[in-house]
């Protein structure tokens, strides 16, 4: 739970380098918080037919992570030693996507980078 603090309190962070742990559970916090407001949005009533179904629980939650979320995105994309423009690949249909994921599996680059030291380290 301490990396979900941390990823927050690092709101709008953009520099540095993120650890695939980091990263992952981040992403599974948010899964499972996000699974958990579309059931409660269902049971209240919430779940409005736009916006494909999202309620308004979701929605202001999706609103709220959005930021960190991408902030976090970036941050591992450094750790790789890529760009934080590499997010942007996500826009190409299907492939786009692919190698994004890829790119969040691989292992970070040891040793210090053009992004800062290793956050293993």
């Amino acid at each position: 739970m301490n990396w979900y603090i941390g990823v927050l309190k690092k709101y709008t962070v953009f520099t540095g380098r993120a650890r695939r742990k980091e990263y992952w559970m981040f992403f599974l916090f948010n899964f499972i918080i996000s699974f958990v407001l579309s059931y409660v949005d269902r049971a209240a009533g919430l779940a409005g037919t736009a916006m494909g179904g999202v309620g308004v629980l979701g929605g202001l939650y999706a609103l709220f992570i959005l930021i960190p979320g991408i902030a976090v995105s970036v941050r591992r994309l450094h750790d790789t030693d890529r760009s934080g423009w590499w997010l942007l690949i996500a826009f190409i249909p299907v492939a786009g996507a692919i190698v994004l994921l890829v790119f969040m599996v691989l292992e970070g680059q040891k040793g210090n980078n053009r992004y800062g030291p290793n956050p293993k380290a």
